[in-house]
């Protein structure tokens, strides 16, 4: 391990680095079951979503191997969040089409074509990674951008885990979340009269990622290794036992009817290297390279977002705010969208919820393989994974949002060509929910002030580009 890792030399233990892998795991698992969801439309239990299931669960751990025997890196590979929804809207649209309409499954005949879009884009990320542009990417970002992204993340990871991570439905409609719909109503009787039978239930996820967070902090306080994952096993524990106290429900039900068998055989029939090439040809060149193009905008800086971000939280930059290893670690990026491409899943991308790990002491490869060995074992016991609370993975994202705040310390806040960029991403990660359209919005802000304040000279060639791309993006309905 110490040969491998260089565990010594990056001030890590082989037992601190699987905690870190474990805690990585525990706050990002849910992707496990809602990538097939959401890119089946939540067709649970048929053979394409058994087929992604299984895609999510080999892709993310191929590209997790490369981020950790190449890159050396404790950062966490998977089907990215909002790829993924934008991947079933082009599939969707694209099965609505006369050449795709007539077919037995029109869906899974257009689920097909399009997986070719992924596998274009994984094979420009790697041509771009070998030959160091992505790299150059990262360095056109200004370093004051580069030093907000970390605490953009943050709130972005606190965004989710006070507001959108433990849904509530009832009766009433929903989803109902802790932000918006419990500490956001006017009244506690109002919260309780728009969420009927729900409202013991949010009751219950509200205490439980607020008991999970306060223990991490008691547990990091008194410099316990693995505080997050103790933390939310803890939160994990209250939640359960509130399920069965309060609300007469069996949190561990749905173990009696599960199957721990890995359905490998409808991944083969369905997704396994069913690249539909005919059918990709027939949904119009113009489309398909506006789609690869858009695919790989967003997947390219939403990767480097995260990657600078949590770099940056573990003192992973040098002094002039870049990463050692980052081409192999975009590489590792690269070759996991390639893998979900062949085996049946959207873009792989870089995880935020590897801050969690970060911040459990994590810092090299080993805390990726230890991610990784889960998701494969995860095939075989998805249904243990998926009891965890998401109320528990809430206190995690809190909590490392917070720790990733720090950074702000280090933006001149006197130089307003640093402020404005900052504080308009600070704002634009959260709430557009897009770390790549964040960093976009503030390259334009920062372009734009230099140009008006008669510092043209100050942006780089690559900058100006950058920020024509993203114009181009957000206002041309190409």
């Amino acid at each position: 391990m110490e040969k491998r890792f260089k565990l010594k030399e990056n001030g890590t233990t082989v037992r601190t680095e699987i905690v870190a892998g474990l805690t990585t795991f525990m706050t990002m698992a849910y992707i496990i079951a809602l990538n097939p969801n959401l890119l089946t439309n939540f067709a649970v239990g048929t053979p394409l979503w058994n087929g992604v299931f299984m895609a999510t669960c080999i892709a993310s751990a191929i590209g997790m191997f490369f981020m950790a025997f190449v890159a050396n890196k404790p950062f966490a590979l998977a089907p990215g969040m909002g790829l993924n929804s934008f991947f079933a809207v082009v599939v969707g649209n694209v099965a609505a089409l006369p050449a795709f309409a007539s077919a037995v499954d029109p869906y899974l005949s257009a689920y097909q074509a399009c997986l070719i879009i992924i596998l274009v884009e994984g094979i420009i990320f790697v041509f771009l990674s070998i030959f160091n542009i992505r790299e150059k990417i990262v360095e056109a970002i200004p370093l004051g951008v580069r030093h907000g992204i970390s605490p953009a993340i943050g709130l972005m990871l606190m965004n989710i885990g006070l507001g959108s991570n433990a849904g509530v439905y009832s009766e009433t409609g929903g989803p109902f979340f802790a932000m918006r719909d419990f500490f956001g109503a006017l009244t506690a009787a109002s919260a309780k009269d728009a969420m009927g039978s729900g409202y013991a239930v949010m009751i219950l996820n509200v205490v439980t990622m607020f008991v999970g967070l306060f223990m991490i902090v008691a547990l990091d306080h008194k410099n316990v290794k693995g505080s997050v994952l103790y933390g939310m096993l803890f939160a994990s524990v209250v939640n359960w036992a509130g399920q069965g106290i309060f609300l007469h429900s069996n949190p561990f039900a749905s173990l009696g009817s599960a199957s721990f068998v890995p359905p490998f055989g409808d991944m083969i029939n369905t997704t396994l290297f069913k690249l539909d090439f005919a059918g990709f040809a027939q949904v119009g060149w113009f489309t398909l390279i506006t789609l690869v193009i858009t695919f790989c905008i967003i997947d390219m800086f939403d990767t480097i977002g995260t990657l600078v971000g949590t770099a940056s939280r573990a003192n992973m930059l040098d002094k002039d705010g870049n990463m050692p290893q980052m081409k192999e670690a975009l590489l590792s990026d690269a070759i996991g969208t390639i893998t979900g491409s062949v085996t049946g899943t959207s873009t792989v991308t870089t995880f935020i919820e590897s801050a969690a790990g970060v911040a459990a002491g994590g810092r090299t490869g080993l805390t990726a393989l230890t991610t990784a060995i889960m998701f494969l074992l995860c095939m075989f016991i998805a249904p243990i994974a998926a009891i965890i609370p998401a109320a528990a993975t809430s206190s995690a994202l809190i909590y490392v949002g917070i720790l990733m705040l720090a950074n702000l310390k280090k933006i001149d806040f006197d130089d307003i060509s640093q402020t404005l960029p900052v504080t308009v991403m600070l704002l634009a990660m959260p709430i557009s929910s897009s770390i790549g359209h964040g960093i976009g919005l503030a390259l334009i802000c920062y372009t734009a002030i230099k140009l008006f304040t008669g510092k043209s000279q100050d942006v780089s060639l690559l900058t100006y580009i950058l920020s024509v791309i993203f114009l181009i993006k957000f206002f041309l309905p190409l």
